[in-house]
């Protein structure tokens, strides 16, 4: 017995449709047939907001709209994950094919190699695609196929805007009274001391009911430049010092993306954590960091870092070097959830994140391309999906003409 059938004969049926739990019973392996991407109606347009790290810049939101993949198999058997830059298809049906599915090192290597693609729009989506699809042959939502033993994980509130002091104390109460357990917020303001304000004002508005997770962002870019206010190791080094006194969760990306060294040392100087990661691709630069003691708590997106393949090997290298893992907000739809099921099996994953700044930026507009999805529920927790895969459908109202 091979290990795709072991796992399927531990599969309850109670857990998925009888038609899917039939077709995972069948003999032989599964082959895949098609890769497409679908595309998905507008329902209507929300608004936009401007990010406090690209000052001028619009971050728009709608309910429905853009697009899935769907992995699609001989045996009747689909998977589905976020949206990809359809001119990648070619390549990626080019290598999957007539393969088994299961072969995920395989195809994660080769994606890499043939289709990688951008962020947020390559093969990282096929990837995810393929392990709800492996899920769904196992009859186990996937957080149970990778060992999770939490049903319920709690998401923090990672906001979009610099807005002012009172207008975030604000939304910050409105938060904590609906359960939320954390927030982060943006520190974009020209001076370190109007930064510090509008942090004590959130902690004056929440005491100590909430976490608290700052983000500078400084980041974003790959070189010496980005939009909006540029840190030097001295505001860092302030900055991680304020911040430590409000008993602040983490400080977040407070220096240049490869500014290892600085990075190391500012981590030297303070007991505040240090977190980030987003931008980074592939396990070497993970290592790097690791090594060097440039973050304690490491935040891989897989829709940068080439799908759930290789955010689960940076799990295992953060582990064995005593870091905490909270992976980025995976896009907002299908990749949150399979940041969600990733986080439900990691000991050392305290949070998941969620990009939420109501009401325009509410996380349940880009959740809206699924059928009832999972919600952060009055005691700040998202329930795991127990249906097999990522365990969520597309909203059927949105697929099609």
């Amino acid at each position: 017995m091979d290990r795709r059938h072991f796992l399927c004969s531990l599969a309850p049926p109670a857990l998925m449709p009888a038609s899917v739990f039939q077709a995972s019973r069948r003999p032989g392996r599964l082959r895949i047939t098609d890769i497409r991407v679908v595309p998905l109606r507008k329902i209507r347009d929300v608004g936009s907001l401007e990010p406090a790290w690209n000052p001028g810049g619009r971050m728009t939101f709608s309910v429905g709209g853009g697009s899935y993949v769907e992995v699609q198999t001989d045996q009747g058997l689909s998977g589905i994950g976020p949206g990809m830059d359809t001119a990648l298809l070619p390549a990626v049906k080019a290598q999957l094919v007539g393969e088994d599915p299961f072969d995920t090192e395989r195809h994660h290597a080769r994606l890499r190699y043939y289709a990688a693609g951008s962020s947020y729009r390559g093969s990282a989506s096929v990837d995810i695609a393929l392990w709800d699809l492996i899920g769904k042959a196992c009859g186990q939502p996937l957080y149970k196929l990778w060992g999770g033993a939490k049903e319920k994980v709690p998401a923090y509130a990672s906001l979009i805007q610099l807005s002012t002091p009172d207008e975030r104390a604000r939304l910050a109460g409105e938060l904590v009274s609906q359960g939320w357990q954390a927030i982060k917020l943006r520190l974009h303001h020209p001076t370190l001391k109007e930064d510090i304000r509008m942090v004590e004002a959130v902690r004056t508005a929440v005491g100590d009911r909430v976490a608290i997770m700052v983000d500078a962002n400084q980041a974003q870019s790959a070189g010496n430049w980005q939009p909006g206010v540029l840190w030097d190791f001295r505001r860092a080094l302030e900055s991680a010092r304020e911040l430590q006194r409000l008993n602040c969760y983490w400080l977040e990306e407070p220096l240049p993306r490869y500014a290892f060294d600085q990075l190391m040392e500012l981590n030297r100087l303070v007991e505040l954590p240090l977190a980030g990661g987003e931008n980074n691709r592939g396990l070497h630069e993970f290592r790097w960091m690791c090594e060097r003691g440039v973050y304690d708590i490491l935040q891989p997106e897989s829709l940068v870092a080439e799908g759930v393949t290789g955010l689960r090997k940076i799990a295992v290298l953060a582990e064995s070097y005593g870091k905490r893992i909270v992976p980025h907000h995976g896009g907002g739809d299908l990749g949150t959830i399979a940041h969600l099921h990733l986080v439900a099996s990691w000991p050392h994953a305290p949070y998941l994140e969620l990009l939420h700044d109501p009401p325009i930026g509410d996380y349940r507009h880009r959740f809206a391309v699924m059928r009832d999805p999972p919600i952060v529920d009055k005691e700040g927790l998202v329930r795991l999906p127990q249906q097999p895969g990522l365990g969520v459908e597309i909203n059927p109202d949105l697929i099609g003409d």
